[in-house]
């Protein structure tokens, strides 16, 4: 279970939709493996396998709690997720991206989200989200469409130092 190396733009794989998973099989399970130890070295909030050139749907989103650093963040996998429902509300926020290093932009997303798809062993998933974790569903849904955050701003700009990206 190495970690896989994160392709940067312009890679192509980063604009291609990617492919529905039907094999819930050893290969997307070793995948998923592999995305996990990624995207803990990259320090990531999330990971979609375009990413690391995998052009399949699937993604990872890790959330930690803002209130209590003392309960472990959760990783959620999502196999074909889907946005079936987004809220009215509409907030603007900064986001960055493991395949766009040392940049950051502006991007507005839904405040609220319901993700449909599957687990990594195909069992149905239906998920609501609000604030940041729905923020990082999106962008990452967005990477298995072909679309980076980049797409959806007007202004990017250099990230600090302390820059931790989506």
């Amino acid at each position: 279970m190495p970690a896989r190396d994160i392709i940067i733009v312009p890679h192509p794989t980063l604009r291609t939709k990617a492919d529905r998973i039907t094999d819930f099989g050893p290969e997307l399970q070793e995948l998923v493996d592999d995305m996990i130890i990624t995207l803990h070295q990259a320090s990531g909030a999330g990971l979609a396998a375009p990413q690391v050139n995998v052009s399949q749907q699937v993604i990872l989103v890790e959330f930690g709690s803002d209130e209590d650093e003392d309960i472990p963040p959760i990783l959620y996998v999502a196999a074909n997720p889907k946005i079936t429902r987004f809220s009215q509300e509409i907030v603007s926020g900064a986001e960055g991206c493991l395949s766009i290093p040392g940049f950051m932009g502006e991007v507005e997303r839904a405040q609220e989200i319901v993700v449909e798809g599957q687990d990594r062993y195909g069992k149905p998933l239906k998920m609501k989200f609000q604030g940041w974790i729905a923020r990082i569903f999106q962008h990452e849904i967005d990477h298995i469409n072909g679309i980076l955050y980049t797409d959806r701003t007007s202004r990017v700009w250099e990230a600090d130092e302390d820059y931790n990206p989506v």
